[in-house]
């Protein structure tokens, strides 16, 4: 493996680690109503769990509800009930037509929890942005072993590695405190 490929499939994994730091942190409670609360969940229908995005429209016409439009009338029930099942604590209303949820308001001891579960989620994310470094840095030592990288080369490629980590670090930390600052404001 050159160490091009080794700078490309570092970078490439600690994107999607990002990308995945961003999904979770979406499914994140604030005080407005943010369709990326219920994007994730998945409604069991046509025998299979399929994500609510497939089955409906999911919208925030309002800084207070959510309204999920489903495609077909008949899966209404479905999707009502897997909002209810789901640990959010929606109550969601049914009309035969469209679910309207209404958030409600957070207390000072939920953000605080969903602060604390922020701080784990990015927690996470540097772990994994650390994870791929440490294959990054076995890769490299590998290539010098099996003589396809010199010594420099591969002292390079670690060091690039590293400028890449402290990068991607700096995103987790700015991503989690600007979803840190949505949630404590009222």
């Amino acid at each position: 493996m050159s160490a091009e490929e080794i700078l490309l499939d570092a970078e490439d994994r600690m994107d999607k680690a990002i990308a995945h730091l961003k999904s979770s942190l979406a499914g994140i409670r604030t005080g407005r109503a943010n369709p990326g609360l219920v994007d994730t969940l998945r409604v069991d229908v046509y025998g299979s769990p399929t994500p609510i995005k497939q089955l409906a429209s999911v919208g925030a016409p309002e800084p207070t509800q959510i309204v999920v439009r489903p495609y077909d009338p008949s899966t209404i029930k479905e999707i009502e009930k897997a909002i209810i099942a789901s640990d959010l604590g929606f109550n969601p209303q049914s009309d035969g037509r469209l679910i309207r949820i209404n958030i409600p308001p957070l207390s000072g001891e939920v953000r605080k929890k969903m602060v604390g579960r922020i701080k784990e989620i990015s927690e996470e994310a540097k772990v994994s942005l650390r994870n791929v470094r440490r294959d990054a840095n076995k890769a490299a030592d590998q290539a010098e072993k099996d003589k396809t990288i010199s010594e420099d080369i591969r002292d390079d490629t670690k060091n690039e590695v590293q400028e890449l980590i402290k990068k991607y670090e700096e995103q987790v930390n700015e991503l989690a405190k600007k979803r840190e600052a949505d949630v404590m404001e009222d």
